[in-house]
């Protein structure tokens, strides 16, 4: 297993026992921390979705012009 699997089935394990426990009324990971997870988690993945969707990358500048050559842009 590479470690972004681990990372994902870790966090998966974490996520299932926290719901569990939080249903049981014994939650492990404070609301506070969840929020701040989520708004952190939100950001990055905003940031990365910008970067990738825009021509910022050399390989994206060039589908850019291959797009105006073509009058596609």
């Amino acid at each position: 297993m590479d470690k972004a699997s681990v990372v994902r089935l870790l966090v998966a394990i974490l996520t299932a026992l926290n719901t569990v426990l939080t249903a049981l009324g014994k939650p492990v990971i404070p609301d506070e921390l969840v929020n701040s997870i989520v708004i952190i988690a939100g950001y990055l993945f905003e940031v990365y979705t910008m970067y990738k969707n825009n021509y910022l990358t050399k390989k994206g500048l060039a589908q850019k012009e291959v797009l105006k050559k073509n009058d596609l842009a």
